[in-house]
């Protein structure tokens, strides 16, 4: 990505010494004008509102924090899916899509004596998987997860960047457990959720437990609806977070415990959610045979560790200024030839970097001076610069994105370090490794 500072703005409280003034200035980065500035993403007027497209340095983003995500759902017991973005009409109105969400959602397409629609959430879809085979209560819980596409018919009034679209990716996920797995299972999405939000240095505003709220758009189930929000009550303290309650908050199926974030405006948005849900098994019919050999109905409980990958990835812009933690950033490492002597030096670097799966870049010095090189590169956690001496000896001097400047030091042992930073998901440059 490029990677010169945005005109007026520093990279990032992590990343300079800047003052505290300029700190201020960097909390109110937006993200649709800096995600921009560093060819993370755009849009187009032809492709539509709400729609925009991943240009090359914001894709390694989203890809690095989806395998994130997915790989910490691997060792949670997670196993992963994937279904369809249409589905017929007649499943949303099973699921209570249609009667109780309908006007967020795209009309449906004619196709030959059917309609399908493009899907608003991903729940419904996951309850039929869950129905086409068999469950035993020794499976229990199971635990179902999609980074999978849905789409929200929002109005053009109110999209904007990454944080309001209409074609979503979303980290979700459903367990299907009995009645007393429920709580264990929301506090491990919790802890989960605390987790992804330390390494990648999101830091929460509130925990919301959104309940419902007078008016229609809730489906009719009073001791549902008490069941569940006694469970969420009781996870949220024994967890010892603090919370509020939210009326209205609810999804219309249940209430949500909802981890809510500020950007640098203070604006609010609701980025990680737990869910529990009684209606969607009942509504399809879900069971599972007990240890007494009769058919039981699941609960399920939904769960989004980072919510949507697009507005997960505008969060990040804005907390980070564009100074993303090492293991995240587009360009992990630029490698500085002093001249044009050291360049087969640093195009060996580069391609050790390659089979590390670090990556890197050179910026040569055609590019001018190694001063004017360093500024440009400062959101690049990590700049190695080869002079005479260091290409005699398989050495680098090293600078890292917050100013500190290293000893030189061996290139394997700085691609060791670093590799090492990188896999342990830290937001640390240089301090958390040994």
């Amino acid at each position: 990505m490029s990677q010169s500072k945005p005109r007026g703005e520093c990279p990032g409280a992590s990343a300079c010494g800047c003052s505290p003034d300029d700190r201020e200035e960097t909390a109110m980065h937006d993200h649709r004008r800096l995600g921009r500035e560093l060819d993370l993403f755009d849009t187009d007027p032809l492709i539509g509102a709400g729609l925009p497209y991943w240009l090359p340095d914001g894709a390694t983003v989203r890809h690095t924090l989806e395998e994130y995500i997915r790989t910490a759902e691997r060792r949670a017991g997670y196993r992963h899916v994937y279904s369809p973005v249409l589905g017929k009409r007649e499943l949303y109105e099973i699921s209570g899509h249609w009667s109780h969400y309908s006007d967020d959602m795209f009309p449906p397409m004619d196709v030959g004596s059917e309609q399908v629609v493009l899907r608003p959430s991903l729940c419904p879809h996951h309850a039929v998987i869950y129905r086409s085979r068999s469950h035993s209560y020794r499976e229990l819980p199971l635990r179902m997860a999609e980074l999978g596409g849905m789409y929200r018919s929002e109005l053009s009034g109110v999209l904007g960047g990454l944080t309001r679209v209409r074609a979503i990716q979303l980290n979700d996920a459903h367990i299907f457990c009995t009645l007393d797995q429920v709580a264990d299972e929301a506090r491990a999405a919790l802890e989960m959720i605390r987790s992804a939000y330390e390494a990648l240095g999101i830091r929460p505003a509130r925990y919301r437990l959104s309940l419902p709220g007078p008016g229609g758009k809730y489906v009719a189930a009073p001791d549902e609806w008490r069941r569940s929000v006694d469970l969420l009550t009781e996870v949220l303290d024994r967890s010892g977070l603090p919370y509020e309650p939210a009326e209205g908050e609810a999804a219309f199926y249940g209430p949500k415990i909802d981890v809510q974030v500020t950007d640098g405006a203070g604006r609010e948005s609701t980025l990680s959610t737990v869910q529990v849900d009684f209606h969607q098994p009942e509504q399809f019919d879900l069971h599972y045979v007990g240890a007494d050999g009769a058919k039981h109905r699941p609960v399920m409980v939904h769960r989004s560790i980072i919510g949507s990958v697009e507005r997960a990835v505008a969060h990040l812009v804005e907390q980070h200024g564009g100074a993303f933690p090492a293991w995240l950033a587009p360009t992990q490492l630029v490698i500085l030839p002093v001249s044009e002597a050291e360049l087969p030096n640093a195009e060996a670097l580069a391609a050790r970097c390659a089979d590390r799966g670090l990556r890197a870049e050179i910026a040569g010095p055609e590019r001018g001076t190694l001063g004017a090189r360093v500024r440009e590169h400062r959101l690049v956690p990590y700049l190695a610069v080869i002079g005479a001496k260091e290409a005699t000896e398989d050495h680098v001097a090293v600078r890292l994105r917050d100013g500190r400047r290293l000893e030189p030091q061996t290139a394997d042992a700085f691609l060791d370090r670093i590799g090492a930073l990188v896999d342990s998901h830290t937001t640390e440059l240089w301090d958390a490794v040994a």
